[in-house]
């Protein structure tokens, strides 16, 4: 079984990237495609997912909570590998992390394709994982900045920036604000000037 790979990414999609890991390029789905430029060497830990119509597919997540996060939703009966791919790109892992502890609804069903009904099955069918996975170390507590997430992505939004530039605001937001103690208006400026970059 697949479990990692290192390798130089060969080209872009919507919705996945090739990694070139010398002479074989290798297809994988990812949730923010758009954060990475050709040429980039990256490590991607590996999910292979089987489906009896289309065969074998291949997800790629830069972290292992990504990874954990991802198999903990495709784990809820009726849901998917698109829908786990969409609570990382829409949400990003900490946050998913910890709406389910916290029971909020509200910030699950923020995600497309999960309506309340849904948000309420996977905050029960989930909670419990969740627990165990933060208390045996697997993935990390999350931290009191990540609530402040869904505020900022509210604001983007209203702000008419796109998915895909939200999704990879959220990214760098997780990836150097949400560990730390900083305040809604921080958060508000980094993402800004992330996106100002990307323009």
């Amino acid at each position: 079984m697949l479990d990692y790979v290192k390798g130089s990414i060969q080209s872009i999609h919507a919705g996945s990237i090739t990694v070139d890991i010398g002479n074989i390029g290798i297809h994988l789905t990812v949730p923010f495609p758009s954060s990475f430029t050709v040429g980039d060497k990256a490590n991607f830990h590996l999910h292979m997912h089987w489906n009896a119509e289309q065969g074998p597919s291949l997800y790629g997540f830069s972290t292992q909570t990504e990874k954990e996060v991802f198999l903990l939703v495709i784990s809820c009966s009726g849901v998917g590998p698109k829908l786990g791919i969409a609570v990382l790109t829409d949400l990003g892992a900490q946050a998913f992390l910890e709406a389910v502890q916290e029971g909020s609804e509200d910030a699950l069903s923020k995600v497309s394709g999960i309506g309340a009904k849904k948000a309420e099955q996977m905050i029960v069918q989930l909670k419990h994982k969740v627990a165990k996975l933060i208390k045996s170390g697997v993935v990390a507590q999350p931290s009191a900045a990540i609530g402040r997430l869904h505020e900022v992505t509210d604001v983007l939004k209203s702000l008419n920036y796109s998915r895909p530039e939200i999704s990879a605001a959220m990214k760098d937001l997780s990836e150097h604000c949400a560990s730390k103690d900083v305040t809604f208006d921080q958060m508000i400026r980094h993402a800004l000037s992330f996106l100002a970059k990307r323009a």
